[in-house]
């Protein structure tokens, strides 16, 4: 029996922001989404161009407060051809919170405080 992994889920505070970030620190476009017909949650699937695996935002409109996110020990990862662009990018967004460069990475937080790690290619 064979599986394939399609998406990851992170329920988000804000989706307007959310969407905008996805799409500005790492290309990110809206492939679908399902709005609940009483108007309880939205589901947005975003991809890359590769469009492989999916990234599922879900908003849930009686939500009042920020997600605790615990000690946040889990992240998606991201890798990239061009880092040092990428680096400096994230930079001046002003969301890379935690640079290893023993390792060669860095994460990037975004709007509600979830962990991403950005990778060069070809390590």
């Amino acid at each position: 029996m064979q599986f394939k992994m399609i998406h990851n889920n992170l329920n988000v505070f804000d989706l307007k922001k959310s969407l905008a970030f996805y799409e500005e620190a790492f290309g990110l476009k809206e492939h679908h989404r399902i709005d609940a017909p009483d108007g309880s949650f939205i589901i947005v699937y975003l991809c890359d161009e590769l469009g492989q695996h999916l990234l599922e935002l879900t908003w849930l409109r009686d939500r009042k407060e920020k997600y605790n996110l615990g000690d946040n020990e889990f992240h998606l990862a991201f890798e990239t051809a061009d880092y040092a662009a990428a680096f400096q990018k994230h930079s001046e967004m002003g969301v890379v919170c935690f640079e290893n460069t023993a390792m060669g990475i860095y994460f990037v937080s975004d709007p509600d405080g979830y962990w991403l790690e950005v990778l060069p290619a070809n390590r």
